[in-house]
């Protein structure tokens, strides 16, 4: 069994994966501990994931580079040379993704597939969150945009009640309009995919992987 190390342990996302690793055993995975900034570290432990603060990632970075564990960190809005410095790490597994659903992956190359069917039309791009999120925009808007070649300052958004995240995007012009979207119901979506790429992550060699090395693996996957 493998004993994992939830960095941002107090949170949402941390309690949501907690709370999966103990109702499904079959993931043969153990919660090592769910650590916040200053906590003693336990005597062991497989996979540090994180889901904290940019300070907190950092933090949680240096701590898996030191053990020699796996670090996968779904924090958004990271500053740049951190983002960096994960992207040349050569001594562990390392994951970043402004969001880790699979699901929110393929929405996005469907969007790109749609920029390129519809050329010519004007793209708008909309998110809803939660009210407690700090970011706004959204990590994963952000990373939208980047994928469609449009500035953030394109990306509109709300924060309502306690909305998990939806993601909007709509093509049009003067005569019609194609809206895409994508709209998260529960935050074990997250918790429980972030679960899954830790487990494929252990298995890993050092480097720097993202969603669309993992996609290729499921994908690959399912053609078995």
């Amino acid at each position: 069994m493998k004993s994992i190390l939830i960095n941002g342990g107090k949170g949402k996302m941390g309690q949501a994966m907690a709370r999966i690793i103990e109702n499904t055993p079959s993931l043969g995975l153990s919660v090592a501990a769910l650590h916040e900034a200053g906590d003693a570290l336990p005597a062991r432990f497989d996979c540090v994931i994180d889901f904290s603060s940019p300070q907190g990632a950092q933090e949680a970075f240096y701590l898996a580079r030191e053990k020699k564990k796996p670090f996968l960190t779904g924090t958004t809005n990271l500053p740049e040379t951190f983002l960096f410095q994960m992207q040349e790490e050569d001594k562990i597994p390392v994951f970043y993704a402004p969001n880790v659903s699979l699901s929110v992956y393929f929405f996005t190359e469907l969007a790109k597939t749609a920029a390129r069917m519809f050329p010519g039309y004007e793209i708008a791009m909309h998110e809803i969150h939660h009210v407690h999120k700090k970011d706004a925009p959204s990590g994963t808007a952000k990373k939208l945009a980047d994928a469609l070649h449009q500035p953030w300052e394109k990306v509109t958004y709300e924060r309502i009640g306690e909305t998990v995240g939806t993601h909007r995007v709509t093509f049009g012009c003067a005569l019609d309009a194609i809206t895409l979207e994508h709209k998260a119901l529960n935050r074990d979506l997250f918790a429980d995919s972030a679960l899954h790429i830790a487990l494929w992550l252990m298995q890993r060699e050092a480097g720097f992987y993202t969603m669309s090395d993992y996609a290729k693996f499921k994908l690959k996957e399912k053609k078995k």
